[in-house]
Parts: structure tokens; C-alpha cells; sequence
């Protein structure tokens, strides 16, 4: 019997009108554009803005672009999966209220906390399901509405993070194509670089978190960078090895988009020319679990059936990975 795998049959995204501009971003902190622009890569990133405004606003608009584009009925869907960390409420999880916006009546759904690796934890979550056999449409959505947790005061993060979201759908397929690899990672000892601190149980809200800025993204930049070149670069080039491709052989690499220096250490790391990686860092800068489906989204017409893709996240936890994933359709 062939093996069954899950091929991503179709994509979606939305990011939001507003566009904070590096020139604005000068009016707020202490920065000028040659700074962000040398050090990240970012030009622009995208805020969603109004009162009840969470991000299954972004989530709900990429499936229901995706559902009309694959004309997917989505009584049909059968698994949610949100990678997220900024979900609506602390309960319900988001997947759940985006399940229902869109109709989804017969599936279950939940969100999945990662940082920015969480699309492909929840990638290759989705993709176990259906290689188990269990289900035969999951909708994997990574998405973000970092604004909510960004302190505008704060230059070191506030320059770097944006909103957005995006998502695949999966499908069993027998053919040599589909989510063919993957490799995972979390290091719990990298907690004190990269959180945030009050809004769980172990910090509950209170006057004195909220006066303190504790509900906010805290980073420590150098750190965090330290680690991410290395562990990105490191689990991208395992994976490709393990799976016999080269430099020649991969078509794509689909980097989280949080820095541009990382980005291009990894694609050095397995030898990959700049043509060959996915970039669109400078229009919406980090939208965490949201940048490698805006990538998949951005670039979809680019991509052809056969061609490989690396996929590869860097986030907080810390977490990592790097998934290979055989691209299973033609530009529509």
C-alpha cells in the first residue's frame, strides 16, 4: 500500500490596511529608517486597528479567501489548528470561535502556542492526522496580532513585530508530494530571553503588572539572536541532509521572517542563492506564527508541482524547527 501524506492543497492570508511605517515608527522612539532597514530588513509592517479586533479577524479572512479559492465546503473541514500567541481570550481557544465564523460545524479545533515556530509545530500536527488516516481536511492557520503585546515605547521590539495571517489546507495524497519531513525542538532554559511575563497563572493581571509594563513582548536582542542563527541554520541543514537535497534540489527556502541577518545566515547555512528564499520581511516585518503562511501566500503563484521547500521558524521558548514540504499543485 502507498504511503498516504498530507499535501497542502491550498493557501490563504489577510494582513490588515494599516501600514506603520518605519517614518512613523521615528516620530514614536528614539530610531531613523537606515537603522531598522540595516539591522532588520523592515521597511513597513501591517497594525490591525479598532475596537474588537482580535486576531481571529485576520484568521477568519485568510480561511474563508482559502475555502472560496479550493471551493472547500467547510462542513467538510474536519480539524482547526491556530497557531497563535496573541488568541482573542485566554479561553475559548481562537480556533474555536474561527471554526464557527466559517462554518465549520463538524470539525474540532484548537489553538497551539509556539511563538514564531508555531505554524510549523501546527503544520506538522495537522500533517500526523492526516498520515494517521484520521482525517481527510485539517486546516492549519498561523496568525498574529502582535500589537496587542507590543510596548510602543520599547525601540528594541516595537520596530520589529506586525499583524497578520495565514493558512493551509491539508488533504491526504498518495502521490510523492505533501509534508514529506520534519524535525522539531523546544529549550525551555531560553525563557528568560524571550516572554512575556504577567497575563498567566503564575503573574495574574493586577494594577501593578499592568503600571510596570509587564504585559508586553521582553526580549533580550543579541541573545536571542545568538541562538536563533545557530539552531535555524543548524535543524535547516539537518533536515535537507537526512532527505538527500542540495543546494540544487531545493526550489525554496521559507524562513521565519524575523530578522533578515538570521534569514540569511540560514540560507548560507544550506547554501541557498538569495533568489531562492522567500522573503517579504520589509512589507510586514515579524508577524510571528503568521510569516511563513504569508510567505506560502505571497509567493503561491511562484510555485510549481514537485518543487521543494524548506521550511524553517526560530521562536520563543525556545522553540525550532525545519519541515520539508513537496509542493503538490500548479499555479491556478
Amino acid at each position: 500500500m502507498s504511503k498516504v501524506r498530507a499535501a497542502i492543497t491550498g493557501v490563504g492570508g489577510y494582513v490588515p490596511e494599516y501600514i506603520l511605517t518605519n517614518k512613523e515608527l521615528e516620530t514614536m522612539v528614539d530610531t531613523n529608517d537606515e537603522w531598522i532597514t540595516s539591522r532588520t530588513g523592515i521597511k513597513e509592517r501591517r497594525i490591525l486597528k479598532g475596537e474588537n479586533q482580535g486576531v481571529s479577524v485576520m484568521g477568519i479572512a485568510a480561511v474563508k479567501e482559502m475555502l472560496a479559492k479550493t471551493k472547500t465546503d467547510p462542513k467538510e473541514i474536519d480539524l482547526v489548528i491556530f497557531a497563535t500567541v496573541t488568541p482573542d481570550m485566554t479561553f475559548p481557544a481562537t480556533a474555536n470561535i474561527v471554526a464557527t465564523a466559517i462554518g465549520a460545524t463538524h470539525a474540532f479545533s484548537f489553538d497551539m502556542g509556539a511563538a514564531c515556530s508555531g505554524f510549523i509545530y501546527a503544520l506538522a500536527t495537522g500533517a500526523s492526522y492526516i498520515q494517521s488516516g484520521m482525517y481527510k481536511k485539517v486546516i492549519v492557520i498561523g496568525g498574529d496580532k502582535m500589537s496587542s503585546i507590543i510596548d510602543y515605547t520599547d525601540r528594541t521590539t516595537c520596530i520589529i513585530f506586525g499583524d497578520g495571517a495565514g493558512c493551509v489546507l491539508l488533504e491526504p495524497t498518495t502521490e510523492e508530494v505533501g509534508v514529506m519531513d520534519w524535525l522539531l525542538r523546544s529549550d525551555g532554559s531560553g525563557e528568560s530571553y524571550l516572554h512575556m511575563k504577567a497575563g498567566g497563572s503564575r503573574t495574574p493581571a493586577s494594577h501593578e503588572t499592568v503600571d510596570s509594563r509587564q504585559h508586553y513582548v521582553y526580549q533580550e536582542g543579541s541573545a536571542v539572536f545568538k541562538f536563533a542563527v545557530t539552531n535555524m541554520a543548524d535543524i535547516s541543514a539537518q533536515v535537507a541532509e537526512r532527505n538527500h537535497l542540495t543546494a540544487d534540489t531545493i526550489q525554496w527556502l521559507v524562513p521565519h521572517q524575523a530578522n533578515k541577518r538570521i534569514i540569511d545566515a540560514t540560507a548560507s547555512r544550506v547554501g541557498i542563492s538569495e533568489d531562492k528564499v522567500m522573503m517579504n520581511i520589509e512589507r510586514y516585518g515579524n508577524t510571528t506564527a503568521g510569516t511563513i503562511p504569508l510567505l506560502l501566500w505571497d509567493y503561491e503563484k511562484k510555485l510549481k508541482k514537485g518543487d521543494n521547500l524548506l521550511l524553517a521558524a526560530f521562536g520563543g521558548g525556545f522553540t525550532w524547527g525545519a519541515v520539508y514540504v513537496k509542493w503538490a499543485y500548479n499555479p491556478q
